[in-house]
């Protein structure tokens, strides 16, 4: 049995609705496919009120705006970034490359060949978002992808510096000062000023990720991502005030971040909606975090944790974090979710910002059939295949012929039927003499 003490609440909905947002995205990208440079300057001026003679900084103005940083900033983002290469290049080694032999001559292989160029969408707006950079760019160059484009937006007309540091140290080869559709078209599409990527990987707003949605295919993206969510799983044995901070951590993200506590203890569950209700009036960032936890928060009471799992998975979950005194069970017990959070110890804020795990994960029910970025993400798979021995084309000829005519496709099956000949003691009875 599951009780409800919070509900999330279906008839509210933040922002802009999505065919709004659709079409003014469809409007953005039209515009910028037609003019060019032009339009991403207006667009830029319309929305961040930013029109500098160039959107690319150069090597000097980077080395000045990071030379301004603070030192322990620096330290900062060092520290972090080599905790993301630390992840990543594991990840990178633990794909190899494959070759077998499935018959005598008869090569099988497949090798992992990292994109040209891509493009790094780095969040703006209110807060300048650093780790974004060090989840796309470093992965990506651990990756082998030889051009990493950076985009991130003013903050208030300001430039942040921070985030340009921190895409200058992760490798960014290109960083531009430009946010919103107008930075993602123009990556996906290219301009005179700008050549365009393979990739697309970076969270955003509801319009960037409406633009990556638009140019799939045109261009590759890392995933579709919405709204940043939480689900805490909570026994008896979790402390009420932790959950409690952990749960609006993220609904401060934006005012319809969910944010949901599944617990097997109405005490810890009850406690934990006192400590929120005692916390959020003194929240610097309220403004977000108190429409989320109202409209978007749930707290469900479960009989055993094996239903907390259960029930758990059925929301799929960006972030999960296991406050429980055997959390790594949640390992062999669940299957749907962006990310796992085991223990105390542990929390969704440190895959945000320094553990070195990446941030950018599956949102809105995503985590059923994907994960999130990684190093994967930038590269292909490519197969190749090599028969060197005559016997064996021969053998796969015949086999072929016979094959393709069952679908009747008769054009390839000549090009096994010339083989079979050619190698064995197959005949053309199809061909015109030579």
């Amino acid at each position: 049995m599951t009780e409800v003490l919070k509900s999330a609440n279906p008839t509210i909905h933040a922002g802009t609705s999505t065919v709004e947002v659709r079409k003014a995205v469809e409007s953005i990208i039209s515009d910028i496919r037609e003019r060019g440079d032009d339009a991403v300057r207006d667009y830029s001026e319309k929305f961040d009120s930013w029109t500098p003679s160039s959107f690319r900084l150069s090597e000097s103005q980077i080395e000045k705006i990071v030379a301004g940083v603070p030192a322990q900033v620096i330290d900062d983002i060092r520290f972090v970034q080599e905790q993301v290469r630390t992840f990543a290049t594991a990840q990178r080694e633990s794909m190899r490359d494959v070759e077998i032999t499935t018959l005598p001559g008869v090569t099988l292989g497949h090798r992992h060949v990292p994109v040209a160029a891509a493009g790094a969408y780095i969040p703006g707006g209110r807060y300048p978002l650093t780790a974004s950079a060090h989840m796309t760019i470093i992965t990506a160059k651990v990756a082998g992808v030889e051009r990493v484009v950076a985009c991130t937006p003013p903050i208030r007309g300001e430039i942040p510096a921070a985030t340009v540091a921190a895409a200058h140290l992760a490798g960014a080869d290109e960083i531009y000062l430009l946010g919103g559709v107008q930075a993602v078209t123009a990556m996906a599409v290219g301009t005179p000023s700008m050549k365009r990527v393979d990739l697309i990987a970076g969270p955003g707003n509801a319009y960037v990720a409406e633009a990556k949605r638009q140019l799939f295919g045109e261009v590759g993206i890392d995933l579709f991502a919405g709204p940043t969510e939480i689900l805490v799983i909570a026994d008896d044995d979790a402390d009420p005030f932790v959950v409690a901070v952990d749960l609006l951590s993220q609904a401060e993200h934006g005012p319809d971040s969910p944010a949901v506590l599944i617990t097997t203890s109405e005490r810890v569950a009850r406690e934990a909606m006192d400590h929120i209700d005692r916390l959020l009036p003194e929240m610097p960032t309220r403004d977000f975090a108190e429409p989320a936890w109202r409209d978007h928060g749930e707290v469900h009471v479960v009989g055993s944790l094996e239903e907390a799992y259960a029930l758990a998975d059925t929301f799929a979950s960006e972030h999960v974090e296991v406050l429980t005194a055997e959390p790594r069970k949640a390992l062999d017990l669940m299957r749907d979710y962006g990310a796992l959070f085991l223990g105390e110890g542990t929390c969704v804020s440190y895959g945000d910002k320094v553990i070195g795990t990446n941030h950018v994960l599956p949102t809105k029910g995503a985590a059923r059939y994907t994960g999130g970025l990684w190093v994967g993400k930038y590269l292909k798979t490519v197969t190749y295949q090599e028969v060197s021995d005559p016997a064996s084309s021969a053998l796969l000829g015949e086999v072929c012929g016979r094959a393709s005519r069952v679908e009747l496709f008769e054009g390839h099956a000549r090009s096994g039927d010339v083989r079979a000949a050619k190698y064995g003691e197959g005949s053309l009875p199809w061909a015109p003499e030579r």
